[in-house]
């Protein structure tokens, strides 16, 4: 198999790459990522124009890419430069979700995410749920030709400048069933709908959505009833790989920072990166670095594979980036010494955003089991 970039992937990498280099500086970035908004309109313009945005979705979609390999680049790219605009909530989750079960008219907002006029959110995540896709709370019950959904959603990326959400809600079984899970398009001024916005620990914003008995026409409802959660399946799945791709461009960023480091501090007359020891732990880090880039590549190449194969190289992949991910935040931190807990240093920043991606969409433990189960599913 062959896994060189296309030279369309290849520009578009360098592309973004000069981009996030030239206009997208750390404090540029600090910047945005503790504003107000939380992103700015502004880069999210620059993005959509240089098909940042475009890329993640197939051209039936109304992008020009949307392969595993399209995501890895780009958000690789992203996780080098600590990008907090909605890529993750709104071009990759929001956007399959509406591609896979939408009909025509609903996939009529495609066009807007893709240029970047339209920011979705994916509203699927509750309070007090742990990673497990199938627990859903929120209710859509019917009411003559429409629904009524009442409910609440927590943690939903850029929710505060959402136009539309896609919203899943159970209409039948119990609460952790697989089966009774539908999916809503439900546009952001919806009656009785409240959006609460608050600050993340590692830049950005999220909001906590809730569903006071909100009235939705029958076209709101996304793809079958009760068959909502193949289509999360597949739009977490992909998100999933765009986390991957994005801790292992911010991997890259911190051994670069350190490896500039451990060359230009001296003790006793030397660089610190001539000790034996440090010269040891920076090879077993960049090892594990490249064992990080080889699940990231697995896990892009089986995306449009069968679901067992696919969901096992997902969970391999978010397993091993968990891992290997705060391994890099840790001892990156502590070859730098106390320098690297300082604020004012990159560095901090990017440990923290590679331990949070850890935790975004299934930590290491919950990807560990589902790998394992996934086996035996497919043993059975």
């Amino acid at each position: 198999m062959n896994f060189e970039h296309t030279e369309e992937r290849r520009m578009l990498a360098d592309s973004l790459d000069r981009f996030i280099a030239e206009r997208y500086g750390f404090e540029t970035r600090d910047r945005i990522a503790a504003s107000s908004q939380g992103y700015s309109s502004e880069m999210w313009a620059r993005f959509a124009e240089l098909g940042a945005i475009g890329v993640l979705l197939r051209e039936e979609d109304g992008g020009f890419g949307g392969s595993g390999f399209d995501i890895a680049v780009v958000f690789e790219a992203l996780g080098r430069g600590l990008v907090v605009e909605p890529f993750l909530g709104s071009a990759v989750l929001a956007a399959e979700a509406i591609a896979a079960a939408g009909d025509e008219a609903q996939k009529e907002s495609l066009a807007g995410i893709a240029d970047g006029s339209l920011v979705a959110g994916f509203a699927h995540d509750e309070p007090g749920s742990h990673y497990e896709l199938a627990r859903v709370q929120t209710r859509a019950v019917r009411s003559g030709d429409g629904w009524i959904l009442s409910g609440a959603k927590s943690v939903v990326a850029q929710g505060e400048a959402a136009g539309l959400f896609v919203v899943s809600a159970r209409t039948a079984g119990a609460v952790d069933d697989e089966a009774g899970i539908s999916l809503f398009l439900v546009p952001a001024d919806a009656a009785g709908l409240t959006v609460r916005g608050a600050p993340t620990i590692d830049g950005g914003r999220v909001a906590e959505l809730s569903f006071a008995e909100v009235r939705l026409d029958g076209g709101a409802l996304l793809g079958t009833e009760g068959g909502g959660f193949a289509v999360l399946e597949r739009a977490v799945g992909r998100g999933v790989l765009a986390l991957c791709a994005e801790a292992l461009g911010a991997m890259e960023v911190a051994k670069a920072a350190t490896l500039d480091y451990l060359r230009t501090r001296k003790q006793f007359g030397a660089p610190i990166g001539s000790f034996q020891a440090l010269q040891h732990r920076m090879a077993d880090l960049l090892l594990e670095i490249e064992q990080a880039r080889s699940a990231v590549i697995n896990a892009a190449a089986a995306l449009d594979a069968d679901r067992i194969t696919r969901e096992r190289a997902l969970s391999a992949a978010k397993m091993s980036i968990g891992r290997i991910g705060t391994l890099v935040a840790e001892e990156c931190i502590q070859l730098h010494g106390g320098i690297g807990m300082t604020w004012e240093l990159p560095l901090a920043h990017y440990a923290k955003r590679l331990v949070m991606i850890d935790h975004q969409l299934g930590d290491e433990d919950h990807h560990l089991e589902r790998y394992i189960a996934l086996g035996r599913e497919r043993a059975a």
